[in-house]
């Protein structure tokens, strides 16, 4: 198959591989499209392995290997890219059976290629760090939740599952992207870059607010999120390993990779936590059904020409942070000199 190998010392390469191999509970996926993810240009930077295959996310046919190539078989889903020998940014990838997010027939390729880590990362952040109600039993008391950074993809499916499951969503965004993060079904927006807007989120919530999702973790967000939360403290799911100077403040670090319950070496040490393997399955199966109700709206696509040709020309464009509210997506049988048979 063709792939996007790393060479080691940043750089990759389209190139000619061997197909992964399965572990138990593993299947092959013949992909059909894949997303971009920040972690898929930071990885090769830095994780300077020679052969290991980039990509995170993926669409494509689940490939039963009693009827090989049946085209009901529609999945989308996430591993960890760019550390071993097999990524998503390929003709095939091999994914647990478990892990996988069933597609509904009215949903392209492109729009599920992004699933896996935002809408997985979104029920990490509610669901396992802060415990909070899920879709399938909401909260049926009041209460309100802060999600900072609600035009990012992570955000975008936080914002739409917090709603879901019965909260007043307090959302931040450019003021462009008011009424983009409105339509997604936060309640209030506040503009990330005003400096009153901590004491605002404060003074709407009655200097309650208990919980809270930080999509950026970075820069001023650990010290704005927290300004928001009460006196008596509250918890913070970060996507970036930080701690609140705020007392009574606890952040919880969210890692996707955890969710194969295995201990983890990159992109630094975490523990294994078969937990969150348990969590993964029902996650992929609460996405699976919310998805054949039209409940969950993919984010925006900006699809690049060129398939996996055109993955430099997009790691670029992220990297100069053109990337806003949309996700990067690329059709593998747009790569030159690759078909799009259903072997």
């Amino acid at each position: 198959m063709q792939a996007l190998v790393t060479l080691g010392d940043g750089n990759f390469e389209l190139k000619q591989v061997p197909l992964p191999s399965l572990a138990p509970g593993e299947v092959l996926v013949k992909v059909v499209a894949v997303a971009q993810n920040p972690t898929d240009w930071k990885t090769i930077l830095f994780h300077k392995t020679v052969g290991s295959i980039l990509g995170c996310d993926f669409s494509g046919y689940l490939i039963d290997r009693e009827n090989t190539g049946r085209r009901d078989l529609r999945v989308a889903g996430s591993i960890q890219g760019s550390v071993n020998p097999n990524g998503a940014f390929a003709e095939y990838v091999a994914a647990p059976k478990d892990l996988l997010i069933h597609l509904p027939d009215n949903m392209s390729f492109e729009e599920a290629a992004q699933l896996g880590v935002p809408s997985l990362t979104a029920c990490q952040c509610l669901f396992q760090a802060l415990k909070l109600p899920t879709p399938l039993q909401p909260s049926q008391a009041p209460m309100d939740i802060l999600i900072w950074g609600g035009a990012t993809a992570s955000g975008q499916y936080t914002i739409q599952l917090a709603k879901l499951s019965g909260f007043r969503v307090i959302s931040t965004a450019s003021p462009k992207n008011f009424d983009f993060v409105k339509s997604l079904g936060a309640d209030e927006v506040f503009d990330y870059s005003d400096s009153k807007t901590a004491r605002k989120v404060s003074q709407l919530t009655g200097g309650r607010l208990k919980h809270a999702v930080d999509c950026i973790s970075d820069g001023m967000t650990p010290n704005q999120v927290s300004t928001c939360l009460s006196k008596e403290g509250g918890t913070i799911a970060t996507l970036l390993p930080y701690q609140s100077k705020k007392p009574g403040v606890k952040t919880e670090l969210i890692l996707l990779y955890s969710i194969n319950g295995k201990a983890l070496d990159f992109p630094f040490p975490f523990p294994a936590h078969p937990e969150h393997r348990e969590n993964g399955v029902e996650y992929c199966k609460m996405i699976t059904g919310l998805l054949a109700e039209n409940l969950l709206r993919s984010c925006p696509i900006k699809l690049i020409p060129s398939g996996l040709a055109g993955v430099r020309e997009g790691f670029d464009y992220m990297k100069q942070g053109k990337v806003h509210g949309e996700k990067l997506t690329y059709r593998i049988s747009d790569t030159p000199g690759i078909n799009d048979s259903k072997e």
